[in-house]
């Protein structure tokens, strides 16, 4: 048997001599080269793993390449490697580029293979469950909502049937059929019916294509590059800031229409709304535990924490309108703004109620959203300080002063958004109930 503590020796390779061979004692590693094929080696090392390995002289200098573990190739099928390396050798091709160059063709094979069986739907559900955890429910509903399936039980009206999400024409497209030119002709046809949700929709659909084109698994599958042309950003509908807004003389015929709604927790949620300032989701996630009676305050978790984060919250003033509105609702479960329907126990979308009464009121076109913009322009009227404003409203600080320095407490807020509060009322002619006349309506069984 040939010495083995000779890096340089050659033999013949044989099963037995492959199986044999092992680092000289003393070594971290030592070789053994075929003579039966050039370049050939074993490589072993002082821990007993053994490779097989290829070296080459190109342009001056050794270059090596490992073939791999010997026990994961026969004595040919590493000679046939050993070959291929050569071949390369001789076209001062490094064993090392080569190998790499092989690598990477046999990795857009792959990617090749997954863009032809991957469709949009895995990618969107994989997004979305990777994301939820620091989105606000209504984002996260919105994600849900624009892949629903057509023709499905409604979940808040029986005999009624769901409508095709807005992207549920796209979630069947697999990766490699994905194009700008698909895209576009979807915009187009979205546009038809619905362009300002088509183009909410897009904006989410680039979202999860850029996550994806940053996920190892699906690296490379995606050029969002090349998706977002021209042509698809023209395609896309330009939204104008919405601007509706109650005036001043408005205010009478509002509430009287609005508390006129057979629903007492739609007309409240309504009128709550326009006497706070709040975001439509924010309270409707409203728990009864968030409200302080005592101190007149209630909790609000802001719009990105509203999926049930205990950070991000904030503390205002729970004015007596807004207060004897609330303690008369009835405590069904543990949110304020209840429904005895639905799945969640809480108000959903209470805009079908809503609008019979704003079209009775001359105000047609008045969205909830605009009644949180009324709070901030009727504000104007009273002259109230723009920081106490965005305080109470959950805008957040735009100057340094205001981010550092000022954070108003309570009572002063309360100054101030009473003012308000009364102003309003009495523009609108509505007469103040008295607070402590007021109780709780308890249902049986209530948390």
């Amino acid at each position: 048997m040939a010495k083995t503590n000779n890096t340089t020796n050659r033999v013949n390779f044989t099963a037995e001599r492959v199986r044999t061979f092992k680092c000289a004692e003393g070594k971290k590693e030592s070789f053994l080269w075929d003579s039966g094929c050039t370049g050939l080696g074993i490589r072993a090392y002082s821990s007993g793993k053994k490779t097989y390995t290829f070296r080459a002289a190109i342009n001056g200098k050794t270059k090596r390449a490992v073939i791999g573990p010997v026990d994961a190739f026969d004595i040919d099928e590493a000679r046939a490697k050993a070959r291929e390396f050569q071949s390369s050798a001789k076209d001062y091709i490094s064993p090392a580029k080569l190998k790499r160059e092989k690598a990477a063709k046999e990795l857009a094979e792959e990617q090749e293979e997954l863009r032809g069986t991957i469709k949009l739907k895995q990618v969107w559900l994989e997004y979305i469950d990777a994301n939820k955890s620091r989105w606000g429910e209504k984002h996260y509903n919105d994600h849900l909502k624009s892949i629903q399936e057509p023709n499905q039980p409604w979940a808040r009206g029986k005999g009624r049937l769901t409508k095709a999400g807005c992207l549920y024409p796209l979630i069947e497209t697999k990766l490699k059929d994905l194009t700008s030119k698909k895209i576009e002709r979807w915009l187009q046809k979205e546009n038809e019916t619905r362009a300002g949700v088509a183009a909410q929709t897009y904006r989410l659909l680039f979202a999860c294509l850029n996550w994806c084109s940053e996920q190892d698994k699906y690296s490379g599958l995606i050029d969002v590059a090349k998706l977002k042309t021209k042509d698809v950003k023209k395609t896309v509908v330009k939204l104008s800031a919405r601007t509706d807004s109650l005036q001043k003389e408005q205010l009478p015929a509002f509430f009287k229409y609005v508390r006129q709604i057979q629903n007492p927790v739609i007309s409240a949620f309504v009128q709550t709304l326009l006497l706070t300032g709040a975001r439509r989701n924010e309270l409707v996630g409203l728990k009864w535990t968030e409200l302080d009676l005592q101190w007149n305050s209630m909790t609000i978790r802001d719009k990105a924490t509203s999926s049930g984060s205990d950070s991000g919250y904030r503390v205002i003033p729970l004015t007596p309108y807004v207060a004897s509105l609330l303690v008369n609702l009835p405590r069904r479960n543990e949110w304020v703004f209840s429904t005895p329907s639905g799945v969640s126990g809480k108000l959903t979308d209470p805009r079908k109620s809503v609008e019979p009464a704003l079209i009775a009121a001359g105000i047609e076109g008045l969205t909830l959203h605009g009644l949180r913009r009324s709070f901030s322009n009727l504000s104007e009227w009273v002259e109230i300080p723009t920081g106490v404003v965005a305080q109470i409203m959950g805008h957040k600080p735009s100057a340094t002063a205001e981010k550092h320095y000022k954070q108003r407490p309570l009572d002063l807020l309360r100054k101030w958004h009473t003012t308000l509060e009364a102003w309003i009322l009495e523009q609108a002619g509505v007469a103040m109930p008295n607070i402590s006349e007021q109780r709780l309506t308890l249902i049986k069984g209530a948390l």
